[in-house]
């Protein structure tokens, strides 16, 4: 007969472990002999060996008494249950190691991947850490209210990577961020975001893309509290009859026409259908370019 401490040795765990196999009743207790210690035989130890055994195969303890109960065909049916367990337990575990992996990347949090090739693509055309952040943080609103829209945008702005005046616009306004307000290269910017604003009403593609009027004035808030210059920006761009940044809301016909007429892809009397319903409709009507071929500054 056997001491508990004897029979945990055999069995290769430990006391602490036998007394819970005890308590949670997978292994019975036996009978205290004359000095009140408890006396193990054989089948405890053989028990606790195949207790030991499930619980080291990953078997959780709530099903090895199951297990142990059970007759050949139930034992391997409760068995290859468990693995199935133990597989969709290894494939969480697995999506969240990636996801972890990630995360340790930087930009993954709360990001698609599409968004995040994105910005690692203005990263190569050498935009700072300090205008990646703040688009980012743009992308990851956007990408919580209109989850479905992401990719299509997204395609829209690698498309408007490769127009001259969208590579000049990061070019300038990398180098603008932390001009004062007063710096007169501003209107530069404001000159090359207007270009890029009639070209996105010229082709269409100033729609709105569902964003309601809270997060909107969140984006806005983002662009004002970027760059000093931001708030001049704006300023200039409604002097010359523009209205709205994340959405727009007003377009200026005449600025239109000063800066030239769409071509036969987008025929006149869409622009200036266009042109009615932004003026027309007021507010939540259109969007600025950055959504689908807009200036990233709008991000």
């Amino acid at each position: 007969m056997l001491t508990i401490s004897r029979l945990a040795a055999y069995a290769g765990v430990t006391v602490r472990a036998v007394r819970h196999y005890h308590k949670i009743g997978l292994l019975p207790e036996p009978r205290r002999d004359r000095s009140g210690y408890r006396s193990y035989d054989a089948a405890a130890v053989v028990r606790l060996i195949r207790i030991r055994t499930l619980a080291d195969a990953g078997v959780p303890l709530a099903r090895v008494q199951e297990l142990l109960d059970a007759g050949e065909e139930e034992f391997a049916d409760g068995v290859e249950e468990i693995d199935e367990d133990l597989r969709a337990e290894i494939r969480r575990l697995q999506d969240t190691r990636r996801r972890l992996a990630r995360l340790a990347a930087g930009d993954h949090l709360a990001l698609p991947q599409s968004v995040v090739d994105y910005l690692d693509r203005l990263r190569d055309l050498g935009m700072k850490e300090q205008y990646i952040a703040m688009e980012r943080d743009a992308w990851i609103m956007m990408a919580a209210q209109v989850p479905d829209l992401i990719d299509a945008v997204i395609v829209k702005k690698h498309e408007a990577l490769q127009h001259p005046d969208m590579l000049e616009l990061y070019r300038v306004v990398n180098d603008a961020l932390d001009w004062p307000e007063d710096d007169p290269r501003i209107t530069d910017v404001v000159d090359i975001l207007e270009r890029i604003m009639v070209a996105a009403v010229q082709a269409g593609e100033a729609g709105a893309y569902g964003l309601d009027d809270d997060l909107v004035h969140l984006m806005d808030a983002a662009v004002l509290d970027f760059s000093p210059g931001a708030e001049r920006i704006m300023a200039l761009l409604e002097d010359r009859g523009w209205k709205g940044w994340t959405r727009i809301e007003r377009i200026p016909a005449d600025r239109l026409d000063q800066l030239g007429r769409p071509t036969s892809a987008a025929p006149a009397e869409e622009l200036d259908r266009a042109v009615d319903d932004q003026q027309g409709e007021g507010p939540g009507t259109g969007e600025h370019p950055a959504l689908g071929r807009r200036p990233a500054a709008a991000q």
